[in-house]
């Protein structure tokens, strides 16, 4: 029986990234996965209370029970998790080098990379998976003084915003345990939303309590209402009542988040023009492009609220099985 003669490159060392090498290993078939930050980096930069809406069984990959002191993990106990399980199979991980560009073709691919310090490398691939999720890309707002420093789009805990003046742009999770945390730190805060009311899907234990810090005041809550401008001390809405300018010292965009359509596409990843779910095979998940295949949440386009860790994982053992067969390992 032959192996493969060169390795199946991953962009993306996620949860699913690592699902896919560990899929590929079980197979016999070496891979190297790459990613731009650490091992798992959107969990990294996750808030760091973060509580996740799961069971620790949902979050396992590579058949290694996840163990959690409650019966929702969180965020530190994903971490240490990950890493175990990446030590555990010897994953073959380069953190912090960026795949810049893929050339050749299904069986020889040239995979281009961009490390940390700069230095620009390239190795060869017979087949590459796209797991980078989407997490980098956030969705901004579009409105003069958004590139100022003060803007932020990535919540990660509330000490350093003690006694200051904080909008919080957005009504989902993200945005209310954000405004909740900031709240309780010392904050002033001001949540700011297009819509005309805290999203219904926010999860149940969260819902209640921004909504009655609301009712009483003590987080002012602005709905149908938009941002047009940021400025060094203040910020700029168009509410219902005419517009308004608010004293401000920081903007947490939480506006969410979304692929990266313009790398895919030009890699000849072809896409559905409503939805920008992109074509692949459903049951091997390989793109139009032979021999390229996505994993996780890319594969819901602007849907991404289909695709989690929870089921995301699962991609890893479908893409190895295709690739494992194609190879004849």
């Amino acid at each position: 029986m032959s192996t493969s003669p060169l390795p199946v490159v991953i962009a993306g060392a996620g949860p699913t990234g690592l699902a896919c090498g560990i899929e590929l290993k079980k197979r016999g078939v070496p891979a190297i996965l790459f990613d731009k930050g650490c091992v798992v980096n959107s969990l990294y930069h996750y808030p760091a209370n973060m509580v996740f809406f799961t069971t620790p069984e949902l979050l396992e990959i590579g058949d290694i029970p996840m163990t959690s002191l409650n019966e929702k993990p969180v965020r530190g106990e994903a971490l240490k998790y990950y890493r175990r399980v990446a030590g555990h199979y010897a994953l073959d991980i380069r953190q912090y080098e960026r795949v810049t560009r893929v050339e050749g073709s299904d069986g020889g691919f040239t995979v281009h990379t961009r490390a940390r310090t700069g230095g620009e490398r390239s190795c060869a691939a017979s087949k590459v998976i796209f797991a980078t999720g989407y997490y980098d890309r956030p969705n901004l707002l579009g409105v003069p003084g958004e590139n100022l420093d003060k803007v932020i789009h990535y919540y990660k805990e509330a000490h350093a915003y003690y006694g200051h003046d904080v909008a919080v742009v957005g009504a989902k999770n993200s945005a209310a345990i954000a405004a909740l945390e900031l709240w309780r730190t010392g904050a002033r805060v001001t949540l700011i939303h297009r819509g005309e009311a805290i999203h219904p899907h926010v999860k149940y234990w969260i819902k209640p309590d921004i909504e009655n810090r609301i009712k009483n005041g003590e987080i002012t809550a602005y709905f149908d209402s938009r941002v047009t401008a940021i400025e060094p001390s203040s910020i700029r809405l168009e509410t219902p009542s005419g517009p308004i300018t608010l004293q401000n010292d920081f903007v947490f965009a939480m506006t969410g988040y979304s692929p990266d359509v313009e790398f895919l596409a030009a890699h000849g990843i072809t896409f559905d023009a409503g939805t920008r779910r992109p074509f692949t095979n459903p049951e091997t998940l390989e793109s139009v492009r032979p021999g390229m295949y996505l994993a996780g949440v890319l594969v819901a386009g602007m849907h991404t609220n289909e695709i989690f860790i929870e089921n995301g994982r699962f991609h890893g053992g479908q893409i190895a099985a295709d690739i494992a067969r194609k190879l004849g390992v």
